[in-house]
């Protein structure tokens, strides 16, 4: 807790209301990328406890739409809509793709496994849930879409980059400066869904 309360990023969010340090990834990425975008409709999958939600909001403004998904249950956000649910259950996928009820212009997703300790398993289950991400994405995706997605580094990670880049017209593997040093944690940006 004291190394938390000593690290930059904890210490702003906390100063300007976000609810993690995970923020400030969403922020940098988005300043760089350019992936999301006022109006824009968004699905932010593994959102609890809401930081990028909170980012995603405040981009899209009044005209665009956050949907909030999670496992955990999310303190309500102003203007994000929240569904509790697993994105591996296909009757909770149904239900969340007839409620979205239209094309989605950006999926992102700082979903993480329970980690063990051990780095090859941790980076697997990171793996399998990247791939029911990207699974999503296909259904939910406008043409010319975007998709942000985190993922564990490690010996799986070039074969699922490289399906990201099969299906998008950019694709760049990025580690913003709020990402903790010692995480082996890399988000694929992927751009112009090919639809």
């Amino acid at each position: 807790m004291s190394e938390r309360k000593k690290d930059h990023y904890y210490r702003l969010a906390k100063q300007k209301g976000y609810r993690s340090r995970a923020a400030y990834k969403l922020i940098q990425i988005n300043r760089k990328f350019n992936v999301i975008k006022k109006g824009y409709v968004v699905v932010d999958l593994g959102a609890a406890p809401g930081g990028w939600s909170q980012v995603a909001k405040e981009i899209v403004g009044e005209m665009g739409r956050v949907v909030a998904v999670d496992l955990l249950k999310i303190k309500p956000i102003d203007g994000v809509d929240f569904y509790r649910g697993d994105i591996r259950d296909k009757e909770f996928i149904e239900d969340l793709l007839a409620s979205i009820d239209k094309k989605v212009d950006i999926v992102i997703s700082d979903m993480l496994p329970k980690t063990t300790g051990n780095r090859s398993m941790d980076h697997a289950r990171s793996i399998e849930l990247c791939e029911h991400a990207f699974n999503f994405t296909k259904h939910v995706l406008r043409p010319k879409g975007n998709f942000v997605v985190k993922a564990f580094e490690g010996d799986l990670f070039n074969s699922y980059f490289n399906k990201i880049k099969e299906n998008f017209r950019f694709c760049k593997a990025h580690g913003p400066k709020a990402s903790i040093k010692s995480t082996k944690e890399i988000y694929v940006i992927a751009k112009h869904f090919k639809r």
